[in-house]
């Protein structure tokens, strides 16, 4: 069991990635806090996984979730900031609420998220924070100049963490999933599919286990001489 005894914290953790990471991390062995805007529709709790509803957006709420957290296990180890919304659209007909709210969430979340766990990790001398960015913060996307900046400032803000906090003993890094069988990539029409997989040389969609494997392995002793990368999980597609 790679985190036995390790309490991790999950953002987004209702569904998709973040759930199947939340998961994975319980089965080895973690103290699993979920975090979610919406916790009425996570899918079915494991047991030993505590939901704390939380808008990473929001200040107040992230302080009193990693209060929380560290009133009831005194310690935390890892952080996965993978909370994110996507507001598609063209630049020119993007509104600023739809830019600002991206933003908000995907950037400031895990901004505010890792302030507030970083404090407890540079006093214990230990910890790993994953940022799950995406590989459009790598390659951009049309329609999607906002959810690109969000997820390249995350890779930015990776690698600056890696080098202010690597003197403590806390590594960050962060993952770049590619397309992955998620409910929010099931509402693509054919067309869609059909041209996003050919731009895949392995010629499929990942799985969210996929992704899961891949945080498990960053956060663990495993990669305990890995720092300030960004680990591509996305079938070839950035080659």
């Amino acid at each position: 069991m790679l985190l036995k005894g390790k309490v991790a914290i999950v953002t987004g953790a209702s569904r998709g990635i973040g759930w199947t990471i939340a998961r994975r991390f319980l089965q080895e062995g973690a103290r699993v806090v979920a975090c979610a805007r919406n916790p009425e529709k996570a899918r079915s709790i494991l047991e030993g996984i505590e939901i704390i509803p939380t808008d990473v957006s929001k200040p107040e709420q992230v302080e009193e979730m990693v209060q929380k957290t560290l009133d009831k296990w005194g310690q935390i180890h890892i952080l996965i900031n993978n909370a994110g919304i996507t507001r598609d659209g063209l630049l020119v007909r993007m509104s600023l609420e739809d830019w600002q709210e991206v933003i908000g969430v995907n950037l400031t979340g895990a901004f505010l998220c890792c302030k507030a766990v970083s404090k407890s990790m540079i006093q214990q001398r230990s910890g790993a924070i994953l940022n799950i960015t995406s590989i459009i913060g790598l390659t951009g996307n049309a329609g999607q100049a906002n959810y690109a900046a969000s997820k390249a400032g995350l890779i930015g803000l990776t690698k600056s963490l890696a080098k202010e906090l690597a003197s403590r003993s806390v590594r960050v890094n962060a993952v770049a999933p590619g397309f992955i069988e998620t409910e929010m990539t099931a509402g693509m029409d054919q067309k869609a599919r059909t041209g996003a997989l050919s731009q895949i040389p392995l010629g499929y969609f990942g799985k969210a286990e996929d992704v899961a494997d891949a945080a498990l392995f960053l956060v663990s002793d495993q990669a305990r001489y890995i720092t300030g990368q960004v680990l591509q999980v996305d079938g070839g597609m950035a080659i």
